[in-house]
């Protein structure tokens, strides 16, 4: 019996994952998920639980706690708190620091890892985060590594941030990109590397849609394609 697809895309802030993996699920009519939004949503749990992101304890009581639903569905995927649709919410400047602090716990991590394999339906799945490839889904047929050059990705996070309403600026965005690329590649859990195997695509110079076409290409040579 054929196995759901994974098709794994990790990296960095703004290397352009969530628009090339939404691309190629609609694309490959397969599940579109980010890993991202559950550890989005349990630092939200922390945050309104009110307890200190520096008492450890005390994030892995709150998180431990939490029930975290991801929902995929187009054209966008809804996430849950506790019951409580927070899909909008963990988009938050506020949100996102926290997050990036959160997921440095192993205790965090290993919860939500739990969960992100429960999402692999049929026909299969495109995921995206940072250790998707390396962690949650290893023996992925196609795992792919997106990167980019750092001020590129914080130009694309500027603009992302002002198409939504939300203020941003290039040099505190790149600084902020910095920390947390030095966070992801440092952590004790899932540090951001390349997954064995993967194929590393640089996206600093060419489009989300030449990326997927790429992938797609990867796919083919894999003979993936129509599997599912």
């Amino acid at each position: 019996m054929t196995k759901p697809l994974v098709i794994a895309i990790d990296g960095p802030a703004g290397a352009g994952k969530s628009t090339v993996a939404q691309m190629l699920a609609r694309r490959l009519g397969l599940a579109y998920v980010d890993s991202g939004a559950t550890y989005r949503a349990a630092a939200l749990k922390v945050l309104e639980s009110g307890v200190s992101l520096e008492d450890e304890e005390a994030i892995i009581r709150v998180v431990g706690s939490a029930e975290i639903r991801f929902i995929p569905r187009q054209p966008q995927p809804q996430v849950l708190l506790d019951g409580k649709d927070v899909t909008a919410t963990i988009r938050t400047a506020e949100v996102t620091q926290a997050a990036s602090r959160v997921s440095r716990l192993p205790a965090v991590r290993k919860k939500l890892i739990a969960l992100q394999r429960l999402l692999l339906i049929e026909p299969g799945v495109v995921m995206e985060g940072r250790d998707i490839g390396t962690v949650v889904f290893p023996d992925a047929p196609l795992k792919i590594f997106l990167k980019a050059d750092t001020a590129e990705r914080a130009r694309r996070r500027v603009q992302q941030d002002q198409e939504q309403g939300r203020p941003a600026t290039l040099d505190d965005t790149l600084s902020e990109i910095s920390s947390r690329d030095q966070r992801d590649a440092q952590r004790q859990a899932s540090p951001l590397v390349p997954a064995e195997g993967a194929d590393i695509l640089d996206s600093t110079d060419i489009s989300a849609e030449e990326v997927v076409e790429r992938i797609l290409e990867l796919a083919r040579r894999k003979h993936l394609l129509g599997r599912q």
